[in-house]
């Protein structure tokens, strides 16, 4: 059972709970290079992207893959993407930099304060079983008034999702990221903007919110 520390309140240990507990490194192993929502979706996320990240900005792609769903067309001074398999972050043309790091075993990130403009997690936010931590880590990684954007749809991979995550309706789910963004301490208000690309598509919703000072 978790420490009862990693957990604030209203958040408890068995909220974080999965089907498959055993290591996420064997689950990850494979690398798996297919996209993990439609490609409607993910012309909407691009153009989100684009619009929230400037050009030449600093960026983390965290719990990235092979595919960052930034806009290709846009120049990035730095792209790191910190994910779980070397040879998927290989395949990703638009990195600068790549991480291998398991967030669920330590959430600690190893960047400098303040070392990024933007930061994204797109469509995995549901495996975190330490959520508030990470999010305290991006926080203290982003400068003052860089926005986080954590995009979610309603594909998972239901063995490794969260308990909480999987007891929620879609709309709901924006609100315990929300959740997760002020009990990190590090951001302003959330709020939540629906990018679905419409009927037949993948829904998607961004929770965004900007980093303060601790």
């Amino acid at each position: 059972m978790e420490s009862e520390s990693r957990y604030p309140p209203p958040l408890r240990p068995e909220f974080f709970q999965r089907q498959d507990e055993k290591d996420d490194a064997g689950f990850y192993a494979e690398p798996r290079l297919v996209t993990h929502i439609d490609d409607e979706a993910i012309a909407a996320l691009s153009r989100f992207y684009a619009a929230m990240v400037p050009p030449g900005s600093a960026v983390l792609d965290l719990m990235s893959s092979w595919i960052s769903h930034l806009p290709a067309e846009v120049e990035f001074e730095r792209l790191v993407g910190l994910g779980m398999n070397e040879a998927e972050l290989a395949e990703n043309p638009l990195l600068t930099e790549c991480v291998v790091q398991d967030l669920n075993r330590n959430p600690a990130l190893p960047f400098d304060d303040q070392s990024f403009d933007a930061a994204i997690v797109t469509v995995s936010v549901q495996y975190l079983v330490r959520p508030v931590e990470v999010f305290a880590e991006v926080g203290r990684t982003l400068k003052p008034g860089a926005p986080f954007a954590v995009a979610y749809s309603q594909r998972m991979f239901p063995s490794k999702a969260v308990a909480i995550w999987q007891s929620l309706e879609h709309h709901e789910r924006a609100d315990l990221i929300g959740l997760y963004f002020r009990l990190s301490g590090r951001f302003g208000p959330a709020r939540a903007i629906d990018i679905s690309p419409g009927p037949g598509s993948d829904p998607m919703v961004v929770v965004v919110a900007e980093a303060r000072l601790a």
